[in-house]
């Protein structure tokens, strides 16, 4: 598994005009390739009257899925120059649907390819990335006397805590880096005198920044 990858920070939509052209590019996090079709269906559906929505999607950490479609546009000259945008940008569960409107001036298939690739390299600078981290997912067991320290001391060190519930004994959800989990378990056991208990879970993601 990938140890990290970068997503698109938010959905959003960046506009730009080429030779009286307007490319408007949607783009959007999608975790799964049934949301980035989803996501291309409801651009269309909003700009049944544009001359072309082109998409291009990449999902997986290791990008094990890459669609492009150029929707009508010369082979090549949409859908692959977007989709190599967002592989160069290293970017994952991501789509993006350029919507074009023609305003009557031709572009040759180099004009496209620079014109659909660039107008998503710019969506990503304006809308945005971020980092997510592969986690290990982990849960505490602690009693109550030690839990509110705990869980202060894990949050002042810039630890990943995603849920606490109190119970008869308190459960603090983590995530931690793979590399972490060994000096974590001895700074846990030194933290509450040996009486947490750590069990570690699946894996995740998460961001780089928690």
């Amino acid at each position: 598994m990938q140890e990290q990858y970068r997503t698109v920070a938010r959905a959003g939509v960046h506009e730009s005009e080429i030779n009286r052209s307007r490319f408007l590019c949607s783009l959007a996090p999608a975790a799964t390739e049934q949301e980035a079709q989803d996501f291309v269906a409801r651009v269309r559906k909003e700009h049944p009257t544009a001359s072309h929505n082109c998409f291009a999607y990449v999902i997986g950490a290791d990008a094990a899925v890459q669609k492009a479609s150029d929707d009508g546009e010369p082979g090549g000259t949409a859908g692959v120059p977007m989709l190599q945008m967002l592989m160069r940008r290293e970017v994952r569960y991501a789509v993006a649907v350029v919507t074009r409107y023609y305003g009557g001036v031709k572009l040759g298939a180099g004009g496209l390819i620079r014109a659909y690739g660039g107008v998503v390299g710019e969506a990503l600078d304006t809308l945005g990335t971020i980092t997510r981290q592969r986690f290990r997912l982990a849960t505490i067991r602690v009693d109550h006397q030690r839990a509110g320290k705990l869980e202060n001391d894990l949050r002042a060190t810039g630890r990943d805590v995603r849920e606490v519930r109190y119970a008869e004994a308190v459960t603090i959800g983590i995530g931690l880096p793979d590399g972490d989990v060994e000096a974590f378990t001895a700074w846990l056991a030194d933290a509450t005198a040996g009486t947490a208990v750590l069990e570690l879970g699946g894996e995740a993601y998460g961001d780089a920044s928690a």
